[in-house]
């Protein structure tokens, strides 16, 4: 996997790298401290397979450049890490067809979850632009969220916790059969795809 860090803060670009070579750690690392220099590397490698990227470099208007890069790098997943909360911003972001949208003052927590659950295929929409809209498009997607029912919601904690299907069957006094049929009925209602995704996206919108 090759993942490519763009921004003007070379400590910043540094810290990441680093939390990328744990949830990452076959992936080769490239840094870019400028847009004129993300273009240079995408076009000499443009099967980049991520784009981690401060919109707000100073050389070029970020729309703009995040354009060229689409015609670039047009399968590059683009992650957006940035110190603008604005909501509008946001939005007009997400409506390129990014990935996600991980506000730099996040938690370090969050932000590792974030870059997982992006890495392994999912996306990440920041909390405050799932509380301002009930539904939410990203590249296409339905943010939709259904409401949970109690065992749903017991199986979301206790998968938080770290426990196995088998750990959760106790606990719960049920089979492992039926802790499986919860989980599925979970995912479905937080639409991702695994257990990682779920609890990402639980805690983003304040399930747990």
């Amino acid at each position: 996997m090759k993942i490519l860090i763009a921004d003007d803060h070379a400590l910043f670009r540094d810290g990441l790298a680093l939390r990328l070579e744990e949830i990452a750690p076959d992936a080769v690392i490239t840094q870019a401290s400028s847009y004129a220099q993300v273009f240079k590397i995408l076009k000499a490698e443009p099967d980049t397979d991520v784009l981690i990227l401060d919109i707000e470099m100073p050389d070029m208007p970020w729309l703009d450049s995040l354009r060229q890069i689409r015609q670039l790098a047009p399968k590059t997943k683009i992650i957006v890490i940035s110190a603008s909360e604005d909501s509008r911003t946001v939005r007009t972001v997400l409506a390129t067809g990014v990935k996600g949208y991980i506000p730099k003052r996040s938690e370090i927590k969050v932000i590792n979850n974030a870059l997982k659950l992006i890495i392994e295929g999912g996306s990440y929409v920041p909390p405050n632009l799932l509380e301002n809209t009930s539904q939410n498009t990203l590249s296409g997607r339905n943010f939709g969220i259904k409401m949970l029912t109690n065992r749903q919601s017991q199986v979301l904690d206790l998968i938080a916790q770290g426990k196995s299907n088998k750990q959760i069957a106790y606990d719960m006094g049920v089979s492992e059969s039926t802790v499986k049929l919860h989980i599925n009925a979970l995912l479905r209602s937080l639409h991702v795809s695994n257990r990682t995704q779920a609890v990402v996206t639980a805690q983003k919108i304040g399930l747990i």
